[in-house]
């Protein structure tokens, strides 16, 4: 996998080598590979990337501060998504509940014939 070309941006910001944030970065990918059991998910490249920062933050005693890698907008963008999606499993709820009691009152009115 080639690495992310945010590197350099995070090296400079942490104050260390770009050779440095590349060894950081493969070591990170590995780890991230051995715990998802692949290395194409999204899964694996967020795994990745987490691992990678907190391994520049030890190497470097510097906090990379993850605000800046989202801006605001794009934060607000996740958040906004979050309560979307949140909304749509409620609705999704509710219908189940809604088809449950209905189904529940149709069989409970059936009378069986003596």
């Amino acid at each position: 996998m080639k690495s992310p070309k945010i590197l350099p941006w995070i090296a400079r910001r942490a104050g260390i080598s770009d050779a440095l944030a590349l060894k950081l970065w493969r070591r990170a990918a590995g780890e991230a590979e051995e715990i998802t059991g692949c290395c194409d998910s999204s899964e694996y490249f967020g795994l990745a990337i987490e691992r990678f920062i907190h391994l520049v933050e030890d190497e470097s005693g510097v906090l990379v501060e993850r605000e800046t890698l989202l801006s605001p907008d794009v934060a607000w963008m996740w958040r906004h998504q979050g309560r979307m999606s949140q909304l749509s499993l409620l609705a999704a709820q509710s219908t189940y509940r809604l088809w449950r009691s209905q189904w529940a009152n149709f069989f409970a009115g059936q009378k069986h014939a003596a």
